[in-house]
Protein backbone atom coordinates (compact mmCIF):
# COMPACT_ATOMS: atom_id res chain seq x y z
CA UNK A 1 0.00 0.00 0.00
CA UNK A 2 1.38 3.61 -0.66
CA UNK A 3 1.22 4.79 2.54
CA UNK A 4 3.02 2.39 3.74
CA UNK A 5 5.87 3.59 2.01
CA UNK A 6 8.50 6.13 3.41
CA UNK A 7 9.48 7.08 -0.14
CA UNK A 8 6.12 8.01 -1.90
CA UNK A 9 5.37 10.55 1.08
CA UNK A 10 8.87 12.06 1.06
CA UNK A 11 8.39 12.47 -3.19
CA UNK A 12 5.07 13.53 -2.39
CA UNK A 13 5.48 16.36 -0.40
CA UNK A 14 8.38 17.62 -2.57
CA UNK A 15 6.48 17.64 -5.06
CA UNK A 16 4.08 20.08 -3.55
CA UNK A 17 6.62 22.35 -2.57
CA UNK A 18 8.83 21.99 -6.11
CA UNK A 19 5.09 23.10 -8.09
CA UNK A 20 4.68 26.14 -5.82
CA UNK A 21 8.24 26.91 -6.88
CA UNK A 22 8.02 26.26 -10.40
CA UNK A 23 5.13 28.46 -10.52
CA UNK A 24 7.00 31.42 -10.07
CA UNK A 25 9.30 31.24 -12.58
CA UNK A 26 9.93 33.79 -15.53
CA UNK A 27 6.65 33.00 -17.92
CA UNK A 28 8.70 31.48 -20.71
CA UNK A 29 10.76 29.18 -18.57
CA UNK A 30 7.94 28.20 -16.48
CA UNK A 31 6.85 26.17 -19.88
CA UNK A 32 10.01 25.13 -20.95
CA UNK A 33 12.13 24.03 -17.70
CA UNK A 34 9.43 24.33 -15.30
CA UNK A 35 7.43 21.53 -16.88
CA UNK A 36 10.58 19.43 -17.86
CA UNK A 37 11.28 19.23 -13.62
CA UNK A 38 7.36 18.98 -13.23
CA UNK A 39 7.59 15.90 -15.95
CA UNK A 40 10.52 14.35 -14.36
CA UNK A 41 9.42 14.37 -11.07
CA UNK A 42 6.06 13.11 -12.28
CA UNK A 43 7.93 10.10 -13.94
CA UNK A 44 9.55 9.41 -11.00
CA UNK A 45 6.72 8.88 -8.61
CA UNK A 46 4.96 6.94 -11.03
CA UNK A 47 8.24 4.51 -11.32
CA UNK A 48 8.36 4.52 -7.13
CA UNK A 49 4.00 3.72 -7.86
CA UNK A 50 5.25 0.90 -10.15
CA UNK A 51 7.61 -0.85 -7.85
CA UNK A 52 6.09 -1.09 -5.41
CA UNK A 53 3.35 -3.52 -7.34
CA UNK A 54 5.90 -4.71 -9.22
CA UNK A 55 7.53 -8.51 -9.05
CA UNK A 56 10.58 -7.03 -11.03
CA UNK A 57 11.11 -3.77 -8.56
CA UNK A 58 15.18 -3.28 -9.50
CA UNK A 59 14.67 -2.73 -13.12
CA UNK A 60 12.43 0.09 -12.24
CA UNK A 61 14.11 1.48 -9.34
CA UNK A 62 16.94 1.78 -11.88
CA UNK A 63 14.76 4.11 -13.79
CA UNK A 64 14.05 6.15 -11.05
CA UNK A 65 17.62 6.23 -10.06
CA UNK A 66 18.44 7.80 -13.14
CA UNK A 67 14.88 10.17 -13.28
CA UNK A 68 15.91 11.50 -9.47
CA UNK A 69 19.09 12.61 -10.94
CA UNK A 70 18.33 14.29 -13.62
CA UNK A 71 15.69 16.02 -10.99
CA UNK A 72 18.38 17.23 -8.63
CA UNK A 73 20.44 18.41 -12.16
CA UNK A 74 17.12 20.44 -13.22
CA UNK A 75 16.82 21.57 -10.01
CA UNK A 76 20.58 22.73 -10.29
CA UNK A 77 20.57 24.15 -13.87
CA UNK A 78 17.28 26.31 -12.32
CA UNK A 79 19.49 27.52 -9.39
CA UNK A 80 22.07 28.73 -11.84
CA UNK A 81 20.04 30.76 -13.47
CA UNK A 82 18.52 32.31 -10.85
CA UNK A 83 15.27 30.73 -10.93
CA UNK A 84 15.56 29.73 -7.59
CA UNK A 85 17.48 31.10 -4.29
CA UNK A 86 20.32 29.54 -2.97
CA UNK A 87 17.99 28.87 -0.09
CA UNK A 88 15.83 27.52 -2.33
CA UNK A 89 18.10 24.91 -4.31
CA UNK A 90 19.54 23.45 -0.78
CA UNK A 91 16.54 22.35 0.59
CA UNK A 92 15.61 20.91 -2.26
CA UNK A 93 18.65 19.46 -3.12
CA UNK A 94 18.55 17.76 0.72
CA UNK A 95 15.21 16.79 0.13
CA UNK A 96 16.81 14.86 -3.25
CA UNK A 97 19.65 13.84 -1.40
CA UNK A 98 17.39 11.61 1.04
CA UNK A 99 14.76 10.59 -1.42
CA UNK A 100 17.96 9.02 -2.95
CA UNK A 101 19.05 7.57 -0.24
CA UNK A 102 16.04 5.93 0.62
CA UNK A 103 15.68 4.95 -3.25
CA UNK A 104 19.33 3.10 -3.17
CA UNK A 105 18.54 1.22 0.14
CA UNK A 106 15.19 0.05 -1.33
CA UNK A 107 17.57 -0.45 -4.70
CA UNK A 108 20.40 -2.80 -2.92
CA UNK A 109 16.95 -4.42 -0.77
CA UNK A 110 15.83 -5.71 -4.03
CA UNK A 111 18.91 -6.75 -6.06
CA UNK A 112 19.87 -8.68 -2.67
CA UNK A 113 17.01 -10.69 -2.39
CA UNK A 114 17.01 -14.67 -2.87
Amino acid sequence: MLKDIPIFHKTYELMLWVYTVVNKFPKKQRFVLGQEIEKTAIKFLKLIIKANYSREKASLLSEASIEINLFLILIRFSKDLHFLSKRQYEFTASQINEISKMLGGWLKYEENKP
